[in-house]
């Protein structure tokens, strides 16, 4: 599995130019592409600046002595690189499985390109085998979970491994859901954002520019083989 995850790291590594800005996703695929970035960097003398989507990516970022910013002092991302936990056939998205759904939004949706990488286990024809994170805010939390259990009836609120409420980089909550609305996702999408409270959804429509999977890419519009 992760002989996979460097293969599609080492080929989202190919997208990256001289001089960019580059939105750094979450999680384990991801550091691979870090450290693919970080050699980049060291052998190849890149000037490259990264924008985090979590602290967890910042951390290993600085470890790796790759330059960071925040994103308040960028307008516009030249790439984004980041994993999913599941892609289907129209490279929509379900992400958000590590609690840094509403900052990997908002910086792909600010980057030129998106550049998804993850192994054969994240492709699916239908989204929906993966819980859906939502994340909300900690006021009213209970009153937003019964609003949201209107539109997708099954919701758990995320909690650690020693029983804690989970808090996401925002300090806010995330609700895991059963997705079931598959074929009419940027409607549900749409209706989750209307109620007040919901921050961000892990739901990615029409985001993902590339997915690589393993070591092949998929296109938009492209079918699975």
């Amino acid at each position: 599995m992760n002989s996979h995850k460097k293969s599609a790291a080492g080929i989202a590594a190919k997208y990256v130019k001289d001089g960019m800005t580059i939105g750094l996703g979450t999680g384990s695929t991801v550091q691979f592409f870090l450290e693919e970035l970080a050699e980049l960097i060291d052998r190849e003398k890149f000037s490259i600046t990264g924008v985090c989507t979590s602290s967890a990516t910042e951390r290993e970022a600085q470890k790796l002595k790759i330059p960071i910013v925040s994103l308040q002092k960028e307008t516009s991302l030249d790439l984004t690189v980041d994993g999913a936990d599941e892609i289907d056939i129209h490279l929509n998205l379900i992400k958000g499985g590590g609690g840094a759904l509403y900052r990997e939004k908002l910086i792909a949706k600010n980057s030129q390109t998106v550049v998804i990488i993850a192994d054969e286990s994240k492709k699916v024809d239908v989204l929906g085998a993966f819980p859906l994170p939502i994340e909300i805010t900690k006021f009213g939390n209970e009153l937003i979970q019964r609003k949201i259990e209107d539109l997708l009836p099954l919701t758990s609120l995320r909690k650690n491994a020693d029983g804690s409420i989970f808090e996401s980089d925002n300090n806010n909550y995330i609700l895991d859901c059963k997705l079931e609305h598959a074929n009419s996702l940027l409607h549900l999408e749409q209706e989750l954002k209307l109620i007040t409270g919901v921050v961000e959804t892990g739901l990615f429509i029409n985001v993902a520019d590339v997915a690589i999977v393993n070591n092949y890419k998929i296109e938009k519009d492209d079918q699975y083989a």
